[in-house]
């Protein structure tokens, strides 16, 4: 079954969020603003459960071993995977709204951070404190087979966990301009500027180089002009 996922579209995004939360918003392919100021999504890459499930394994969220019980799950009650995949869309939509506000230093918006503690509180019932493999006590799951919605608890413990003890300040959109993609910058100096330098970086610096050319060109013709 996990080869039937691995060849998703959403089994090959690039994590490059530096968190689950962020790889989870930046689950598709661009995002801009349109004329009017609405939100425009280019190359969805999640478009049912097995979409989801199929990003949640390429992230580490799900093992094969839990993503074997899930797709059996889906196919058992497809209704009850259609709704957790809408819940997981209007997660992430209300995720993007929040970094990206904070990232704007704009006032996050209210009615998404509720969404946010929604998936929160329903995460909680699930979990408990146990003796833990690497340290003293740690957060398990109460349950021996993951539900549907797992995925949804892993996404929005890692978004409560940045907001929470992240330092926010190093969030960052990358300056592509057909992009939107959102990460934690790492790097010392804060100086990461692109979600990937072989991909908007490599964009930007040929669409520079296309307009030093093109710069040139115009004024080669003038001086042509200007000496006739």
């Amino acid at each position: 079954m996990t080869n039937a996922l691995i060849k998703r579209p959403a089994a090959t995004v690039n994590l490059i969020g530096g968190r689950l939360c962020l790889d989870f918003v930046n689950s598709v392919g661009a995002r801009r603003r349109g004329p009017g100021g609405e939100m425009i999504i280019r190359d969805e890459k999640l478009h049912d459960y097995l979409d989801l499930l199929a990003w949640a394994r390429h992230a580490g969220g799900v093992d094969d071993r839990e993503a074997n019980i899930l797709t059996r799950q889906a196919s058992r009650d497809p209704s009850r995977a259609r709704h957790v995949f809408r819940l997981a869309l209007r997660l992430r939509e209300s995720l993007y709204s929040v970094f990206r506000a904070i990232v704007s230093g704009q006032p996050v918006p209210e009615a998404e951070l509720t969404v946010l503690n929604e998936e929160l509180q329903l995460a909680q019932r699930v979990k408990r404190i146990a003796k833990g493999k690497d340290r003293p006590f740690e957060w398990q799951w109460a349950e021996k087979t993951p539900a549907l919605d797992k995925i949804l608890s892993l996404v929005s413990d890692s978004a409560a966990e940045l907001l929470t003890g992240g330092d926010l300040s190093r969030l960052t959109v990358c300056g592509g301009d057909d992009c939107g993609w959102i990460f934690e910058d790492t790097s010392r100096n804060r100086s990461r500027h692109w979600c990937d330098v072989r991909d908007c970086g490599n964009r930007d610096r040929v669409r520079r180089f296309r307009s030093r050319q093109r710069k040139r060109s115009v004024a080669r013709r003038r001086r042509t002009r200007a000496r006739r």
